[in-house]
């Protein structure tokens, strides 16, 4: 049987490794890249899995003056389809890393979430 101070130093232990692996998982996020787009691929929103933005494309047939409000409205919905992309990839790096660490499916980490 384990004394109560080797099993402190063993949870101590787990926690650390958790938090490191947490940390790999946040870098890894920010080097994974997604591409949002709307207007058929016209605007274009380059974004890391932490929703970092990376770059915008805009096709030069959108740069219009009567149309800057339409060219506004694509970036917008380019933006947010890049953030919806990144929070779905996010969320299976963090599925990935959990199963990997044996966590029941849906457990939140701190700082995770």
């Amino acid at each position: 049987m384990q004394s109560m101070e080797e099993m402190m130093k063993a949870a101590q232990e787990a926690a650390q490794k958790i938090q490191q692996q947490m940390n790999d998982a946040q870098a890894k996020l920010d080097n994974l890249e997604v591409e949002g787009n709307s207007g058929g691929g016209l605007v274009k929103v380059r974004a890391s899995a932490r929703g970092r933005i990376l770059g915008v494309s805009i096709d030069d047939s959108l740069i219009v003056k009567e149309d800057k409000q339409i060219l506004e409205d694509l970036v917008t919905a380019a933006f947010n389809d890049a953030r919806t992309k990144a929070d779905q990839k996010a969320n299976e790096e963090m599925q990935e890393m959990q199963s990997g660490l044996g966590l029941p499916p849906g457990f939140n980490l701190p700082g995770m979430g």
